[in-house]
């Protein structure tokens, strides 16, 4: 009987952010669909020339979703009797933009679109430029990983490793982003002006932390007697 041994390895990596993805979601419910549709294409309008306006190229800000749903709310029509309600159409549109980390940039973004009409929801993340690099490193460390515990139990059971026999590898998408902030500028007034922080003349000070990641590759050998 051929004689295997199987192990999983596990590769880990901290890693400092690059890049700074910054995601927009405009929101505003009006009375026809042709009105939804409008709105809709004046905020990104204005968002796009806030970014021209600070040197991005707008084909930069890109469109991940879009969508215009029917709104009904719920009214009380008599004692114990109620009926659904047409609102309007209510659009949702979001966008997101990535560029180099930069948190002076960044804070001339907050303050600009601090004053915008279209009020947006933003998530601040960050990530990383090479993200295949990142990816080859983990694999590189899970398979180094693999191989040191199947010697250690090898030599336990008084046998070493002899040829490799095969790799197994489930391909997925690793999640190298962080997002320490949460959603902000929640409709926000102009009143967030304000605050020092999103001054355009006052940078942000912000650090944040190390992206981890971590995969795993199991790993078959054949053992020999020694």
């Amino acid at each position: 009987m051929k004689k295997i041994i199987r192990v999983t390895g596990k590769g880990q990596i901290s890693v400092p952010p690059d890049r700074i993805r910054l995601l927009f979601e405009l929101e505003e419910c009006k009375d026809t669909y042709r009105e939804a549709i409008k709105a809709s294409k004046e905020s990104v309008d204005e968002l796009r020339r806030i970014f021209e306006k600070l040197g991005f190229d707008v084909k930069e800000l890109k469109t991940t979703n879009f969508e215009i749903n029917s709104v009904f709310e719920t009214e009380k029509v008599k004692k114990d009797e109620y009926k659904q309600v047409f609102k309007g159409y209510k659009y949702s549109h979001v966008l997101k933009i990535e560029f180099d980390l930069d948190h002076d940039l960044l804070g001339k973004i907050l303050d600009n679109v601090s004053r915008c009409e279209c009020h947006p929801e933003f998530d601040i993340s960050y990530t990383i430029k090479d993200k295949e690099a990142v990816k080859n490193k983990l694999l590189e460390k899970a398979v180094k990983d693999s191989r040191v515990k199947a010697e250690v139990l090898a030599k336990a059971a008084e046998m070493n490793l002899d040829e490799l026999v095969s790799i197994d590898y489930s391909w997925g998408e690793l999640d190298l982003t962080t997002s320490p902030y949460g959603r902000l500028l929640d409709a926000m007034p102009l009143s967030l002006e304000e605050d020092a922080c999103y001054m355009s003349d006052e940078p942000l000070q912000l650090e944040p932390e190390n992206i981890r990641a971590s995969d795993t590759v199991t790993v078959v050998w054949k053992l020999r007697n020694n």
